[in-house]
């Protein structure tokens, strides 16, 4: 355990650096973008050259760059986001309000991701070169090769239009009716998830294949242990590490792919806020919810760096 509380502080310092450069790239491209704050504000009416000067006076827009970022970071540190220059709202309330719902949907997606993958990299790893191998990673192929969105359209007109098993957008929230949720948040989560689900497909189908060619797989098998216990007990605890240090990436995918299918399934989470935002020239939601979601996919990896570590009995006796 005194390994692991080292790798998380040393981990956790190296955080620092990189979410300030995370925060200062996005703080730079807010600034060079065409949503203006003062545009915003003004939107709908014609404002005087000198109304547009006093805005920027107001607000330290014609302050220089190095101080709008310290102030900026420092805003931050106390939990600011900035406010929104439409609804005057603080922007950290709508991340608030908007963010349960990408979790949601992104937990749905991984869940469904990791059951399919499992399912279907193991199948596809005992029957090795046969016709259920080959099936499946025919399908997967086509499904790394598919776009979420595109699933999400082909899903919407099979599943949602022509048969009317799921609604076609909207969002019911759990507390009124987890039927009603659970249908509302399915064909998001299938089109979120497949395509994570068959590149995992494949990495744990080619993770099984190396493992069960160990000697000690034969060595187990040979010995009368049956070999449903020795693939679940050490052959694929064994597979998974290598695929659980691309779930952490495919994690991130999942978060960032989710403000995507948001948008197509008119879901109020993240990704409707952010095309609101781009839409109605407000910056400070779009940086908002683009910081929010960087630093989700940071985290989330210093998540599964630990775990790579307590699982990894190799990597934690260097460590």
């Amino acid at each position: 355990m005194a390994v692991v509380a080292r790798m998380l502080v040393r981990r956790t310092l190296i955080l620092i650096p990189l979410l300030l450069g995370v925060i200062l790239f996005v703080f730079i491209i807010m600034r060079f973008s065409n949503n203006k704050p003062e545009y915003a504000y003004f939107q709908g009416a014609n404002p005087t050259a000198e109304q547009i000067h006093q805005f920027q006076v107001e607000n330290g827009l014609l302050d220089p760059l190095p101080v709008r970022y310290v102030r900026f970071v420092g805003d931050l540190l106390h939990g600011d986001m900035g406010t929104s220059v439409l609804t005057k709202a603080p922007v950290l309330d709508s991340v608030v309000t908007a963010l349960p719902l990408t979790l949601q949907l992104t937990f749905l997606g991984l869940l469904v991701a990791v059951a399919l993958a499992l399912i279907f990299g193991v199948t596809a790893a005992i029957f090795r070169d046969r016709w259920p191998d080959q099936l499946i990673r025919l399908v997967s192929l086509i499904g790394v090769a598919a776009p979420a969105f595109w699933l999400a359209l082909l899903m919407i007109q099979w599943l949602a239009v022509d048969r009317g098993w799921f609604p076609t957008s909207g969002y019911i929230n759990p507390g009124d009716s987890f039927s009603g949720w659970l249908r509302s948040m399915t064909l998001p989560a299938l089109s979120l998830s497949l395509p994570v689900a068959a590149q995992l497909t494949r990495i744990i189908r080619t993770s099984m294949v190396e493992e069960l060619d160990k000697d000690y797989v034969r060595t187990a098998i040979g010995s009368g242990l049956p070999p449903i216990v020795v693939i679940g007990r050490n052959v694929l605890r064994n597979a998974l590490i290598n695929p659980l240090t691309v779930l952490g990436l495919r994690i991130g995918y999942l978060l960032g792919g989710a403000v995507v299918i948001e948008t197509i399934y008119s879901l109020p989470g993240m990704g409707q806020l952010m095309i609101n935002g781009v839409r109605d020239g407000d910056p400070a939601v779009v940086q908002g919810v683009v910081l929010t979601i960087a630093t989700g996919f940071v985290v989330v990896n210093l998540v599964v760096d630990v775990l790579y570590l307590l699982i990894n009995p190799r990597i934690r006796s260097a460590a």
